[in-house]
């Protein structure tokens, strides 16, 4: 600390005859301690004496003079723009004493201490904030709230900005997100960590409590009309509205099982972005809405067993070749299995030598179960009801040529 005391004995005694410096005598005389001598490290305040783009001078309390030049007068904070003579403003010490004898000071560090000091205010009072789009990579956006740098995770999206890309390709999820760059969003600050450099922000909170009001006018057994927006492998998303308006509209996804009665590989096989659907709401959690359509539409396996009987011979599509059988198509509304194990009355490594994705085969239903939507299938019973009448065949051969019993030994 001895560097600070030449310019601070020089500077306060060169100018006791002005009114500021005759002032600040008085208030030593009176109170001795007011006299100290900062540190490295420390924030101390003073008035602008001069400001330009090269250095900004600061008078420290008529005692001596800081200067702040180069990389040190950019700060991150709204405190240090457009500064002017007479105006009171805080400094970080950086030097003791300059080539010049005087304080060096530092904006930038004392407004990065005051940005971050505002996301802790905000974090504690839950306040939303804007945060820009910088950049985007595979795990989310690249974003700045005030003159800080975060993180806004994908996950933390609200559903209007979630990347739904069929199949989770990265590289699409990727594309998708740079969309989002040079644009602004509304977030919350989920961790704030100084030390860390570590700030982490969320879309969906915000989100999530706007719609908490809208979702209070649901219940679980409602039914809504809306659009779909998007489709992905597991389910649709749907957008709904209680006063029809988009402004207010919530999103409820449609799993995949809750498309149809029938087996669907792929949501698209029976739905497209923009059908306007009916559904019933079977679950809210949170701001999240689970619908069912297939609920809506009368079950057809509570009359199959108008249509089929176990034991009847079939015409039947596969749709789809699995290691463990054929899913099959006997109308549009039932479909059935027929598992390896009934394909063929000898061990089976290779399917597609029995059948193939689009072909039509006549099986054998060996079973119905209604309430677990299941019907069984078979190609192997068809080759068995062959048989007996093979057996006789061969009996009634063996029996007429056979030797009269005299001529036998």
């Amino acid at each position: 600390m001895h560097g600070i005391r030449a310019p601070v004995g020089i500077f306060f005694m060169a100018n006791i005859s002005d009114a500021s410096g005759a002032s600040a005598f008085a208030a030593l005389l009176e109170d001795p301690s007011a006299l100290r001598v900062p540190s490295l490290g420390d924030v101390i305040k003073g008035a602008i004496v001069s400001a330009s783009r090269r250095e900004v001078r600061l008078d420290i309390g008529g005692l001596t003079i800081g200067v702040v030049r180069g990389r040190e007068l950019f700060a991150e904070s709204d405190d240090y723009r457009n500064l002017k003579p007479g105006d009171a403003i805080e400094a970080t010490v950086v030097d003791l004493e300059n080539e010049n004898g005087e304080l060096e000071l530092s904006f930038r560090y004392t407004g990065q201490k005051k940005a971050w000091e505002e996301l802790r205010g905000q974090y504690a009072k839950n306040e939303i904030v804007e945060a820009k789009v910088l950049d985007a990579n595979k795990g989310g956006l690249i974003v700045k709230v005030g003159h800080i740098n975060g993180f806004l995770p994908v996950s933390q999206l609200s559903p209007d900005h979630y990347p739904r890309v069929s199949g989770g390709d990265k590289q699409k999820i990727l594309d998708r997100l740079k969309t989002y760059v040079g644009t602004a969003f509304e977030v919350r600050v989920l961790d704030v960590n100084e030390n860390d450099e570590k700030l982490i922000v969320s879309e969906k909170t915000v989100w999530e409590e706007r719609q908490r009001s809208e979702i209070s006018q649901y219940k679980v057994g409602g039914i809504v009309k809306g659009a779909v927006t998007a489709l992905a492998d597991f389910g649709a998303f749907v957008k709904f509205s209680a006063s029809g308006s988009d402004a207010s509209s919530l999103e409820g996804l449609v799993h995949i099982s809750e498309i149809a009665w029938q087996r669907i590989d792929h949501p698209r096989d029976v739905l497209k972005v923009g059908d306007v659907v009916e559904a019933e709401i079977i679950g809210i959690e949170g701001s999240k809405i689970f619908l069912s359509m297939k609920k809506l539409i009368l079950d057809p396996w509570t009359e199959v067993g108008r249509k089929y009987q176990v034991g009847d011979i079939v015409a039947g599509k596969i749709l789809k070749v699995n290691p463990f059988g054929f899913f099959v198509e006997l109308d549009q509304e039932i479909h059935g299995l027929a598992h390896v194990s009934e394909l063929s009355t000898k061990p089976v490594e290779d399917l597609s030598l029995i059948g193939k994705e689009g072909e039509t085969k006549e099986f054998k239903i060996v079973s119905i179960e209604p309430k677990e939507h299941r019907l069984g299938l078979s190609l192997k019973a068809l080759k068995d009801k062959d048989v007996p009448k093979a057996e006789e065949a061969v009996e009634k051969k063996t029996e007429t040529t056979a030797e009269p019993e005299e001529n036998r030994v």
